[in-house]
Order: structure tokens, then sequence, then C-alpha cells
């Protein structure tokens, strides 16, 4: 990333963030909320549209619409709040759209979902979701992608359920970059920055 910054309307929510992740490394993204942490991980997937500066993935940039098919492609993504969908999606459609049903629906056995993967996405609770999304993701690896950015992956489980999903995404052989307020899951990733009113620092 360099000079990344995010507007909400006249609010610039992300100032002038510079940063560099090698391949593999397992980075926790830690602040208060309102920081602007959700708005640089969607920036990155292009969903945050009032971005500025220049953010390359695998040394690529997005000039072009094949290039962005292609980041979308390789980074998965766990949204902070995992939706439902407005039509009844099976959880088992969810990972199917990971590109590697087979990876991910192993991923929900070992999550304890596995029984639900027949189940529309809006009858199950926000833990079981979670797992759900987290499952989609050991998919899209499974699929190729090298880059896994998480928003609060744990937040919806309780401390076992946190553990479990933490042992999980540290385990995959990708670059992750998760934003959390699990001080457990920061203690075991390799780096730790800060967000503060939009402004990066580097923690450990």
């Amino acid at each position: 990333m360099r000079a990344v910054s995010c507007r909400h309307g006249r609010v610039e929510a992300v100032r002038a963030v510079d940063l560099d992740i090698d391949a593999g490394q397992r980075v926790a993204l830690t602040g208060t909320n309102g920081s602007g942490k959700t708005t640089l991980l969607r920036a990155v997937l292009g969903l945050h549209r009032g971005a500025d500066g220049r953010i390359l993935v695998g040394g690529r940039g997005t000039d072009s619409a094949a290039q962005w098919a292609w980041r979308r492609r390789v980074c998965a993504w766990i949204p902070q709040k995992p939706a439902v969908g407005r039509f009844p999606l099976l959880a088992r459609e969810l990972l199917a759209s990971s590109g590697a049903l087979g990876e991910a629906a192993d991923a929900a056995r070992t999550l304890g979902v596995g029984p639900l993967t027949g189940r529309p996405l809006h009858t199950l609770s926000g833990g079981q979701l979670q797992r759900m999304y987290l499952a989609r993701a050991v998919g899209c690896v499974a699929a190729g992608a090298g880059v896994l950015l998480a928003d609060e992956p744990t937040a919806a489980l309780d401390f076992a359920g946190q553990e479990e999903a933490a042992d999980l995404l540290l385990s995959l052989k990708v670059t992750v970059v998760v934003v959390t307020h699990d001080r457990a899951l920061a203690d075991r990733s390799d780096r730790v920055l800060e967000m503060a009113a939009g402004r990066l620092r580097e923690v450990r």
C-alpha cells in the first residue's frame, strides 16, 4: 500500500497509509471501532469506492476489469457481518461459491457445522454463520487464493470457538490480514498493527 486514503463523504476514514506485507505473513490489525480498519480491508478488494493511492497484491494493480477479477480470486474475504443474502441460499451453496466445495465442507465439519450445510443461511445462529464463512474461506484458499482478509472472524464465537477458529486461520499457508479485538489471536500473529483516527502504526 502506498499513500492509501479512504473517505466516507467528507470524513477521511483512512489517512495516507503506507504498508508492506510479505507473502505468508500473519498480520493482526487492531484499534477501536471506527478507526478505519474495515475500510482499509475493503479498499484492497475494491469494495470502498472513495479510495485513493496504490494497492498492489502479488505485485499486481487493478488498472483493468481483468485485474480486478484476478484480485477477487486471489483474496479470500471473511466479512465482519456475514450476509445471509436476499434469497434462501443454502449453507452448501455458500461453501460451493468458494470454488472448492470438498475442502470447504471438510472445514465446516472441523468447525462443527458440517451437519448444517443443507440449511438456509438465515436459519443459522450468528456463530454458526461465522463458522460457515470461515469454512468458505478455507475453500477459497484451496481454490487458489493466496491472501486471506478477515474482519473480526471470531467475534460471534465463544472462547472455545475463538481458539478453534484462530487455529484454523493461522494454519493456512497464505498471507493473513485479520482485523481483531481478540488479544490471543493478535499475540499469535507475526505482526500487530494499530489504527487510530485513520492512521496506521506498527505495534510489534
